[in-house]
């Protein structure tokens, strides 16, 4: 477990080092390009900042499953979440399905196949992992509802991180959009895709699992999640988009709320790591 807040303790970091460079350094040249030491980080976070903190994240849900499911849960769990949204993401970027036409700008590291950057498959993974692991918490193990709850949480955190990223009064822009819709610009057929897609790993990953599996503490998962949605948000107010935030932390905590209300205290959840 050591390993596992360690890598949690870098995405942190590499969380906040990524909104210090789109934030201040980006804007503002004035504060950094007349030093030797402030151009050579400007240089490593325009080469590295947009993955590290995707692929620090996807190490440290993989540590900490390996933990608390079995190497062999979190493995099967591993290669359909990032399979599977490969392929997505794939097909989604070639043919408009099913998230909507939409496509990824540089920033995000080396494009699998030119289209799709290698970290969005992480980024679906160990968010999709946290949300899991959270959703069988609220729903006390049940298969079904851990899986509802899971595609639930999921979607969520894309309804302020997609105005987030795609934002165009940022700095950088991490994808645009080829087509319009009601929600920011964004057709309601991205969240759409997104729960199908988040229900579709999570669903064969548990059938494939085929035991019942432990209810993780939740500290660890929740401690991911907070992070990454606490990200979308900075974004979102920094380019004064509000209503996406709203929408986000209402639906979070229309889960929190009721999950708090029907956990035993045992498993009421711990913020500690």
């Amino acid at each position: 477990m050591t390993v596992a807040r360690l890598l949690l303790i870098g995405h942190a970091v590499a969380l906040v080092f990524g909104l210090g460079g789109m934030l201040i350094a980006l804007p503002h040249p004035e504060l950094w390009s007349s030093e030797p030491v402030g151009r050579q980080v400007f240089a490593f976070g325009m080469q590295y900042a947009g993955p590290l903190h995707m692929v620090l994240g996807a190490a440290a849900m993989f540590a900490f499953s390996v933990v608390a499911l079995g190497w062999r849960r979190t493995l099967i769990f591993f290669v359909l979440a990032c399979g599977l949204s490969l392929s997505a993401e794939l097909i989604g970027t070639g043919t408009g399905y099913p998230f909507g036409n939409y496509e990824y700008t540089t920033g995000l590291g080396y494009k699998v196949l030119g289209r799709v950057p290698f970290s969005i498959p992480l980024s679906w993974f160990y968010m999709g992992l946290a949300s899991f692991m959270l959703g069988s918490v609220l729903a006390k193990g049940r298969p079904v509802w851990s899986l509802i709850l899971g595609a639930y949480l999921l979607t969520a955190w894309d309804l302020v991180l997609d105005p987030a990223m795609a934002h165009s009064g940022l700095a950088l822009v991490f994808w645009v959009w080829h087509q319009s819709g009601p929600y920011f610009g964004m057709p309601i057929q991205n969240f759409a895709g997104w729960t199908a897609t988040g229900a579709l790993f999570m669903g064969l990953s548990r059938w494939l699992w085929r035991s019942d599996h432990a209810i993780v503490s939740p500290g660890f998962p929740l401690t991911v999640y907070v992070l990454n949605l606490a990200f979308a948000i900075v974004l979102s107010a920094a380019g004064d988009v509000w209503v996406p935030i709203v929408v986000a932390l209402a639906a979070t905590t229309i889960a929190a709320v009721l999950g708090w209300r029907r956990a035993s205290p045992g498993l009421r959840p711990r913020l500690a790591v």
